[in-house]
This record gives C-alpha cells, structure tokens and sequence, in this order.
C-alpha cells in the first residue's frame, strides 16, 4: 500500500492553490463585459502572438500528453513516435488555412465552428452536425485531463481507492469549475504560461539527468527490447505498420485544430498574423513531445515495473503510470512535487479551454437556433456558463463512475468523428462552392463508417482495408475522410441546380 509523500504533496498542493488564485483574478486582466460571450468565451480576441502561442500549447499538450505518449513507449514502443511527424504536418496546415479562418470570423463575428458554418452555407442542420460533433469528440477529452490528474494524484499516495482518492479530484474540479466560471478564458490564458513553464523545465531537466543517471543514451537504447525501437516490417502483399504509421501522422494531423478547443484557442487571438507567428513557433511543443516519447524509453531502462512499490499503481492505471513511477524512483521529492503540479495544471487548462468551447457551441448553435433565438447577448453567456459547469460535471461523473478504458476508446472515437468537420470548415472557409447537403451526406457517411470501422476493431484506430489482394493496415478516420471528401466532391454537382445558398459568401 503506498503512503503519502508529504514533501511532494505540500508542493504540489501550493502551485496548485497559486495556479487557483491566478486563474480567479484573471478576471480583471485585460478587463472585459464578461457577462458577454465574446470577453468570456474568447478572451475579447485580444490575445496577442506570445499569450496565443501558451494558449494553443497549453490546449493541444494537456497533462494527458504528458502521460499517455510515453505510456504508448513504454508499451508499444516506436509507433509512439506517431506523434512527432504529426504535429510537425499540422503546422503548414495551421499556417494555410486558420489564419483565413480567423479572418472570416473576426469579421462575421462567428465565435464558434458551428457559426462558420452556419454563416457559409446557411444551412442549420449541417451546422447542428458540426456542433454535436464537436461536443461529443470534446467531451471524453476532459475525461482524459481528469484521468492525468487521478494518476498524478494516486503517484503522490493518496489513496487507491474508496472515497479518499477522489477527494483531491473532486477539490480540483471545484477550482476547475470556479476560474471557468468566473474568468473565462482568460483563466486558462493565463495559468497556461505557469503551467508550460513548468512542463519544460520538467522535461529538459528529466531529459538530461536521467540518461546520465541510468548511464546514457546507449545504455538505455540497449534496454528497450528490439522490437520496440522500430516498426514492424511488412510481410508480403501489404503495407503494415507502415501505412498505419503514416497515415495516422497525417490523419492526426489534419484532425488537430478542428477540435473545439482548438477553434476557440484560433479565434481568440488578436490578429491572423499573430497565428501566423503561432505557426512558426508552434513546432518548439514537437521536440518537448519527442522528448517524452523517450521518457517512455527511460521508464523501460530504469525498471520501474520491476519496482515492487509500484505494483499496486502499475496494476491499477496501466503503462499510464510509467512516468509518474520514473519521477518517483530517480528524482528527490521536491522536484517530483514540481513535476506532478506540471502535469496537474497542466490538466486543469485544456479541461477549461475544453469545457468552455464546448459550451459556446451549445449556447450559440443549438440553444439560439434550436431554443430560444432572442436570448438577449447576455442571456447567451449566462447559458454557456452553466452548459460549462454541466459539461465538467459530466466528465468528473464519467471518471469517478465509468472504467478509464471507456474513455480512451470514445476519446479515440472522438478523433474520428472531429475529422469529419474537416470539408465544412476547413474546405468551407476557403471555397463556398460545396453544396450543404453534399457535405451534410459526407458528414454523415464518414462519422457512420469510421464508427463501424472502430466497432470492427474493438474500438482501436487502425482498420485493414483488403484492394488488389493488398492488406492496408490505416487510420479509420483517414480512410473515412477520404470516403466523406468523395462524396461532398462527386454530390454537389448533383445539387447545382437547387437555388444559390443565401448566406453563402465568397471571402
């Protein structure tokens, strides 16, 4: 049974209050009307390159990262360095098309995807399409931040079960659910800079000592079995782990920005050419995510599931422990108490920006269209407010309730699903020559066979396609985008006859 480690806790537990206090009075920071949309639910879109650029890391790099990429090399090995192409692919894409996409919606005063959409093709049930799947692929994401938290909180000791361990995870969805309230996003704006911070001083500081600890980087290549240092090469007549690799970098890649989450992060920037600037210094969170997939690779030489005092913790969150177990065994307390507050606020600012996306999709795409179309400007945020404080309290009863498994299954789900939003908002913003029901049945044919496709699998992201007498092994949701692009290309010819789209315009 593992004991509190006090020393960690007391650390953990003061950057966790000051990240708490920062989040409350960051209300009054670059001051807003925060009883309007726009100020809570986007900063005012005043976020200029350096706070944009924490904002969007601190969106896409969540504590859950931190946890299951090297958790992935731990287990699986190479593969897990997936994650490093696609992020350096989805850069490019970022600079093409989100700068355009911020320019669209600065002007309309679209504060969400939906609203893109809606704007564009003036259709209100491709624009609900568009909402619920933003919703629905958000929604296991905050699970996942709440799950990062659990096992960094389980790593500090306390308690393995029963009503003591969800204690500390029920008093950090409190200071969750008051700084979103309260602050907007704002909050996360501003306790993603501490937190990013500390996530690279963690690993640049793990990434040197540790291989010097465990006698260098030869020695513990050497450990990890050959199998996992490169990917399997493919039998005869099919392309293998090779095509699953690439085309889950790329489909990765293009699904990255669509999440609501992403959006939000977008739009509440001051200018298209602070993004622009984004673009360019993004790619810095691809070497801090190379850097801890070979955390993986040093939990492996370090031995840290031969370590009998992590056979508990091992046995209940999986490879998922593996770095938290690797700070624990070769670091002194105080700095294992920084690294777990890194990976703790580093949960509490995607699961804000996550939860108060998700909550402007709602207010603004189905309870103004759907419900009640004059709710005053204020009314609409006093309604996002509350549909964030429900959408946490969703996520916090799926963790507390509902086995961790079913949330990383729906949470790679939800990478299928957001893919599908591609050629409505993506394509929509750059072109207005799809038809709406052409990218309506797109829609609906892809977020249709990527399900069958995971449910197939046993909810895993990889299907094998058989062609020629060629097996190729791929990402679902590459594949079904592909299938939903086809079609919205080879329908809307079909619908040109039908009358010009009134909210259609050309940018």
């Amino acid at each position: 049974m593992s004991h509190p480690r006090w020393l960690a806790l007391a650390i953990f537990a003061a950057l966790f209050l000051f990240v708490a206090w920062l989040g409350i009075r960051a209300a009054s920071w670059r001051r807003g009307d925060l009883d309007l949309l726009q100020e809570w639910g986007l900063g005012g879109r005043r976020f200029g390159t350096l706070v944009t650029w924490f904002l969007v890391g601190g969106d896409l790099y969540t504590a859950y990262t931190f946890i299951a990429v090297p958790a992935l090399a731990f287990g699986a090995g190479a593969t897990a360095f997936f994650a490093v192409p696609y992020t350096i692919l989805a850069y490019p894409i970022f600079f093409l098309v989100f700068p355009r996409i911020w320019d669209l919606c600065r002007r309309e005063g679209y504060i969400t995807a939906g609203d893109l959409v809606r704007g564009r093709f003036g259709n209100r049930w491709l624009a609900l399409a568009i909402t619920l799947t933003g919703i629905a692929a958000t929604l296991p994401y905050i699970a996942l931040q709440l799950v990062g938290l659990q096992v960094v909180i389980g790593a500090l000791g306390i308690g393995t079960g029963g009503i003591a361990s969800y204690v500390p995870l029920l008093i950090a969805f409190a200071v969750l659910a008051t700084f979103t309230h309260s602050s907007g996003l704002r909050a996360p704006a501003s306790i993603a800079i501490v937190k990013d911070i500390l996530i690279y001083a963690t690993t640049l500081t793990a990434i040197i000592y540790l291989p010097i600890r465990l006698g260098g980087f030869a020695h513990v290549f050497a450990a990890v079995p050959r199998a996992k240092l490169l990917l399997a090469v493919p039998g005869p007549h099919s392309t293998g782990s090779y095509s699953a690799y690439a085309t889950l970098a790329l489909g990765s890649a293009l699904a990255l920005f669509l999440y609501p989450h992403a959006i939000t992060g977008v739009l509440s920037a001051s200018s298209s050419r602070a993004l622009k600037r984004n673009a360019a210094l993004l790619p810095s969170y691809s070497l801090l995510l190379g850097l801890l997939v070979l955390m993986g690779f040093l939990a492996i030489a370090a031995g840290v599931a031969r370590n009998p005092e992590f056979s508990q913790q091992f046995h209940q969150y999986g490879n998922s422990f593996a770095v938290p177990a690797l700070l624990l065994q070769l670091f002194p307390s105080w700095f294992v108490g920084v690294a777990f507050a890194a990976i703790g606020i580093g949960a509490l600012v995607p699961a804000a920006i996550m939860a108060i996306a998700s909550a402007n999709l709602y207010a603004r795409n189905i309870d103004r269209e759907f419900i009640n179309p004059h709710r005053s400007a204020r009314q609409e945020a006093r309604i996002a407010k509350w549909a964030a404080l429900l959408i946490k309290l969703g996520a916090l009863a799926f963790v507390l309730w509902v086995p961790t498994d079913y949330a990383v299954y729906l949470q790679l789900l939800g990478g299928i699903w957001i893919i599908q939003t591609l050629p409505a908002v993506m394509l929509g913003s750059l072109t207005d020559w799809f038809n709406d029901w052409a990218l309506l049945i797109g829609w609906v044919a892809g977020t249709g066979a990527g399900t069958a496709m995971a449910f197939a699998t046993h909810l895993t992201p990889s299907y094998t396609l058989h062609l020629a007498g060629w097996s190729l092994p791929g990402y679902s949701a590459f594949y079904t985008l592909l299938l939903n692009l086809a079609l919205s290309v080879l329908l809307t010819p079909l619908f040109a006859g039908r009358p010009a789209r009134a909210q259609a315009s050309a940018v």
